[in-house]
């Protein structure tokens, strides 16, 4: 009789255990990263009344007679299954996938490390990743100031220092150009004059007075004009009547305007624009071979004239690009006036549209806001960019021509991106972007065997094994930026379960009650 009353208060007991993870797991519903936990139950001691007895000649075995003691809790399981991720539209925020946790520290130095889900992180009044709600340091590896980041090295907590807030300027010291060159392109057949004459074959024609030049600045073999209308091979007509320092001849295309930015060492910035025009190949070899001609967009400069008082007068900048001399320009600058050179070059193309050759790399050379410094400590204000020309190709189609730069102007930092690899990449003012930060990931041989520690954290345990701190990329975890993975609770199951712990705690109570009624209906017999 007593049996069945400590049966029935150890199913109480073991029930009411259950109903309190089901209530905590509803409560978490909610709560970003947290992971739900279920309990399993096993029966406890039995008391042998008979032992089995083994089959014999004449009578067959019997089984053993026992009697259980009641109810008792196996475990209470951790379930680390993956919950959805909900973005939220912070590029702070963070959702992991797979086998792996957060590292977060309670100290700058990522000694005292906890592990987590829940990727709600921001960044403080001093530039520390962290968990707004406990201040607790977000772990990875930061970056140096040239942007590189060795994920060997021992993990601290991220954050964004001073020297990696700003930027300073970077002279440029190489312009790559990239794309095609149209095969294709219409070149000029005819050129005429505003009074209906026609330039002479071998002769250029350039738009302007002769007082728009200064005297003697003019080739022989240029003739100006107030307005050109060019004839091209596909038969349409381009009317020119704007001045311009620019030459057209019979033969060539019209020119390809490409602008590439240049910095100089104090971050201004430098407009320098490049012509690129088809010209016939007058030579034998390489054969069938197609030719451009690169040279400074011409334009216009300022010169004071000698007299009381002295006058400026501007005028337009002509240059023969056929001759060995550099092309030049005069472009505005910050600081006044830049004078611009290059060597004119001329690309070659073979028949199947591959650059074939140049006349070798061409420097750009600025002078007059530059802004560099000399070794004596004195302004040369003079610097020198190297053109690539060799990744252009020539296929019949449209122009594609793009120029990337290596400098930059200064800039601060004005945001920072997470992505799926887990680096932290900061956005600067001059649209610059320089990496940051990494973020560690850990991973667990046993991650349900974590020991819950409150505030979305877990720490190791004897059971859980050591932390295996990598990089997302290194640990083929999945990491979703700017959202924030959900609870994994169940709802529905959660209070399927309820009613089944209900229902099992009310039938043991049960238990109790007729095992009461019992013991008195003996106790009132005995009197």
């Amino acid at each position: 009789m007593m049996r069945s009353l400590f049966s029935g208060v150890s199913g109480l007991k073991s029930h009411q255990t259950r109903m309190d993870v089901i209530g905590n797991n509803i409560a978490n519903v909610n709560t970003i990263g947290f992971k739900s936990s279920r309990v399993t139950f096993a029966d406890t001691l039995y008391q042998t009344q008979t032992g089995a007895a083994a089959p014999t000649k004449t009578v067959g075995g019997t089984n053993p007679k026992q009697i259980g003691l009641g109810i008792g809790v196996a475990s209470i399981d951790l379930l680390f299954t993956d919950a959805s991720p909900q973005a939220t539209g912070k590029n702070t925020d963070l959702a992991l996938s797979g086998n792996g946790l957060f590292v977060v520290s309670t100290d700058a130095a990522g000694k005292d490390k906890y592990y987590t889900r829940a990727g709600a992180f921001s960044f403080d009044a001093n530039y520390n990743y962290v968990v707004p709600g406990s201040g607790h340091h977000v772990v990875g590896w930061n970056a140096d100031e040239d942007g590189n980041i060795d994920t060997k090295g021992t993990p601290t907590g991220i954050q964004v220092k001073d020297t990696m807030r700003s930027m300073g300027a970077k002279a440029t010291t190489e312009v790559t150009y990239k794309g095609n060159m149209n095969s294709s392109v219409p070149t000029i057949t005819k050129i005429t004059t505003q009074t209906g004459s026609t330039i002479p074959a071998g002769k250029s024609a350039i738009v302007g007075a002769a007082t728009d030049f200064e005297s003697g600045a003019l080739p022989a073999n240029v003739l100006p004009a107030t307005s050109l209308t060019l004839t091209l091979s596909d038969g349409t007509t381009r009317t020119i009547t704007a001045k311009s320092s620019y030459q057209y001849k019979v033969g060539e295309s019209l020119p390809i305007t490409t602008i590439t930015t240049v910095y100089d060492s104090l971050g201004n910035e430098h407009k320098v624009p490049l012509l690129f025009t088809k010209i016939p190949d007058t030579s034998s070899l390489p054969l069938g071979a197609d030719k451009w001609r690169v040279t400074l967009s011409p334009g216009k400069y300022e010169k004071t004239i000698p007299g009381t008082p002295p006058t400026t007068k501007e005028y337009l900048d002509p240059y023969d690009p056929t001759a060995a001399t550099d092309s030049q320009s005069t472009i505005k600058g910050v600081e006044g006036n830049t004078k611009v050179t290059m060597k004119t070059q001329v690309l070659s193309f073979d028949q199947n549209g591959k650059y074939i050759s140049g006349s070798g790399t061409p420097t750009l050379t600025l002078s007059n806001g530059a802004g560099s410094i000399g070794t004596g400590g004195g302004s040369v204000n003079t610097m020198s960019v190297n053109v690539n020309l060799t990744n252009l190709t020539q296929y019949s189609g449209s122009d594609t021509i793009k120029a990337d730069y290596d400098g930059h102007a200064a800039g601060t930092l004005k945001e920072v991106n997470v992505d799926q690899s887990g680096i932290l990449t900061g956005t600067y003012t001059n649209g610059e972007k320089r990496s940051l930060a990494q973020i560690a990931v850990a991973q667990f041989d046993n991650a349900p065997g974590l020991t819950k520690k409150g505030a979305n954290l877990y720490a190791e345990s004897n059971n859980s094994g050591t932390a295996n701190i990598k990089s997302v990329s290194a640990l083929g975890v999945t990491l979703t930026p700017s959202a924030l993975e959900m609870s994994n609770v169940d709802i529905a199951n959660e209070f399927a379960d309820m009613v089944v712990t209900q229902r099992g705690f009310q039938s043991n109570s049960k238990i109790i009650t007729v095992g009461d009624e019992m013991l008195e209906t003996v106790i009132n017999m005995k009197r």
